[in-house]
Formats: structure tokens, sequence, C-alpha cells
């Protein structure tokens, strides 16, 4: 069994591949580092996402194993569509936040991320035409997206819904000052808070 990346390791990656594998009751997330040819590399995260909880709660951890955990967010409140989702270390420390605007959200979706010492990043589907697509057609989830998140007129890191059967996501991050366990905890969200 191969040995989980380290965070400085981690904290080093500029570009990560997140792939979902569904099942019955549960989403399961494996994150991996990008190889300089573009292949995915190690895995650098797992995630369980439990279908029908009250309380949206998603625990990142390092491998597979789930032996230990890397970083996980919960949602502050019990079904709350606006609701703000705390993300943590795993010795349950802040990285950061990351919420839904809900008013800017009815034509393109839109996040708000923040994580301490930074300006919030303002993440948003960049295109128009297939987000209104996405919206008013159940039919179409499958349509890719791509969702920039930016502080101010810089993108910190981009997320990118890639053509296939299964979901898989294209993650680059720009900013080095960016917690790619919080980058990592917003891919995951986008796949499983984005229908809400």
């Amino acid at each position: 069994m191969e040995t989980p990346m380290d965070i400085a390791t981690l904290q080093a990656q500029t570009r990560l591949y997140l792939r979902q594998k569904i099942t019955m009751m549960v989403n399961r997330y494996v994150v991996h580092a990008a190889l300089p040819d573009g292949s995915e590399g190690e895995a650098v995260a797992f995630a369980e996402q439990k279908r029908m909880t009250l309380k949206e709660q998603v625990t990142l951890y390092t491998d597979e194993s789930r032996q230990a955990t890397l970083a996980a967010f919960k949602a502050r409140k019990v079904l709350d569509l606006a609701g703000e989702y705390d993300v943590v270390d795993d010795a349950g420390n802040p990285i950061g936040t990351f919420r839904k605007d809900f008013g800017r959200s009815l034509l393109r979706s839109t996040w708000h991320l923040q994580q301490p010492g930074l300006p919030t990043m303002t993440g948003q589907e960049r295109r128009l035409a297939v987000a209104l697509l996405r919206r008013f057609s159940d039919s179409l989830e499958w349509l890719p997206y791509h969702f920039d998140f930016s502080i101010g007129a810089s993108i910190a890191f981009s997320v990118d819904r890639r053509w296939g059967l299964r979901d898989r996501y294209a993650i680059e991050i720009r900013d080095p000052r960016l917690d790619r366990r919080l980058v990592i905890a917003m891919a995951v969200a986008l796949d499983a808070l984005q229908a809400r």
C-alpha cells in the first residue's frame, strides 16, 4: 500500500483530477495528482458523501483505506439552501468556508470561498449558455461545465468538468497561497451540492 502524500507535497500540486464513483447510497470521490504528461498520478484524497442526509457532511481521507483524515466540510445548519459550509483540517482546525450565492445563481451558479488571510474568492460558471441549458433541462445535467474562482481579476483556481460517462474534473490551481485541502473540498462540493 502506498504512503499517503504529505501536506507539503500536496501543497506543491498545481493540477489535480477528481473522479466520482457512483454507488447506491454513497457518492465516492478520488482525487489524483496530475503527472507532467497529463495522466493521473498518485491518489491524494478520497471522499464519501452519504445521500439524503439532513445535515450535509463530507470527510476527505488521505486514501481509500479511510484510516487518516485529510479534511472535512460540514453545513452549519440543517436544510439551509443558502447555507455556509465550514472546512476543517484533520484536527478540526478551520481551513476556510464556502457558500452558494442563490441570489446570483439563478442564471449562472456562483460560489464564494474564503480562506483566512486571503480575499474572498468568487467562483462562477464560465459559459452562460451551458449554465442556462443545464438549469432548464434536467436531461442535460451531464453537460460539462467550467468554474473559475477569482480574486478580483485574477483566477485563483479552476474546476473543469469533462465529457464522459462518469463525472471527471480537472482542477488547475494558479494561486500558490491556496490550501489544496480547501480547493479539493470545493471541487467535491461542486459535484455533490451543485444541483441543490
